[in-house]
């Protein structure tokens, strides 16, 4: 192939070499997908129609939420196509249309899990201006932005890769379409300018994650000053939820990217793609619920109405 106008489709990873585990695998990533979409829908929906729940911290959970589902809705159905009829094929515009889904919900889910945190520490340690600095207005204009900066980023990133010149065939090692793997086809020294956008991104990630390495040495410097232990225990059940998501995430994205080339061998980098791409999106909705009272009572109430409606 002697550049990308004559690359029609490209040929993703396959999960399994058997059929036998290629359906084992289709079913896996079934059930692991409804779990998601199951977990994200309840707290969409409870947050959305219980009037109680409707403050800044369940707003952002409901957009984090609404993040989740698109992201694992962006990936695992065309794995498991892939799995069920044998198949490997995903076309161009398909794997153009991917990257931008990947980058814009994974992009925008890291800022929402910054601006949470920014509540977090408003709530926590300025509780006397939280009215004023997390207002609704405030709100709306945050997970805008959120959503904003996930949408320019991945067509940034998109719009850049897709316009490099690929020589090096069509076959990705990776199950879905993933902008290092489609580098590695490129024939061209222009993508040393992906390369540049991608360093910008990991640069703005990393001053995120000072923001909030920062904020939480603030909100907990703050709750051991409470006197109250029963105050000081809800302060902290309000933030660990939030810090295990956060760390799901960013463990599970780092490890698979920065590990040690030593430990790198195809069946590992498969597992650990699958691991950040599909796990994070599935259990960030039992992590939270599990430890929100006010959640699990608005998702059971939910449920039980539903249940007696039909």
């Amino acid at each position: 192939m002697s550049n990308s106008s004559s690359i029609s489709h490209f040929l993703l990873l396959a999960l399994a070499d058997t059929r036998q585990l290629q359906l084992l695998h289709f079913c896996l990533l079934l059930g692991i997908s409804l779990a998601a979409l199951l977990g994200n829908g309840l707290i969409i929906s409870a947050v959305a129609c219980s009037q109680h729940l409707h403050t800044p911290m369940f707003f952002f959970l409901l957009n984090l939420a609404l993040s989740d589902l698109g992201s694992i809705c962006t990936t695992v159905p065309k794995a498991m196509h892939n799995s069920l009829w044998d198949t490997s094929n995903i076309s161009y515009t398909g794997c153009a249309a991917q990257v931008f889904l990947i980058f814009f919900f994974l992009g925008s889910e890291f800022s929402l899990l910054t601006i949470m945190c920014y509540d977090r520490y408003v709530s926590i340690c300025k509780p006397l201006h939280y009215g004023t600095l997390v207002g609704s207005r405030a709100c709306a204009h945050m997970a805008a932005a959120a959503w904003a900066s996930g949408f320019l980023n991945a067509l940034m990133h998109t719009a850049n890769t897709f316009t490099l010149p690929l020589c090096h065939g069509n076959a990705l090692g990776q199950f879905f379409c993933e902008i290092p793997q489609i580098l590695k086809l490129s024939c061209s020294k222009s993508h040393l300018r992906e390369l540049g956008l991608l360093g910008i991104s990991i640069s703005l990630a990393c001053g995120c994650f000072v923001f909030i390495v920062f904020s939480y040495v603030q909100i907990f410097r703050a709750v051991l000053r409470i006197p109250s232990e029963q105050r000081r225990h809800k302060a902290f059940s309000t933030c660990l939820p939030h810090l295990a998501v956060l760390f799901l995430f960013l463990s599970t994205a780092v490890f698979a990217h920065l590990k040690p080339p030593s430990m790198s061998s195809p069946s590992l980098d498969l597992a650990l793609s699958v691991l950040y791409s599909v796990l994070p999106p599935t259990l960030n909705p039992l992590i939270y619920s599990l430890r929100n009272q006010e959640l699990k009572a608005a998702v059971w109430r939910l449920m039980t109405a539903w249940f007696w409606k039909n």
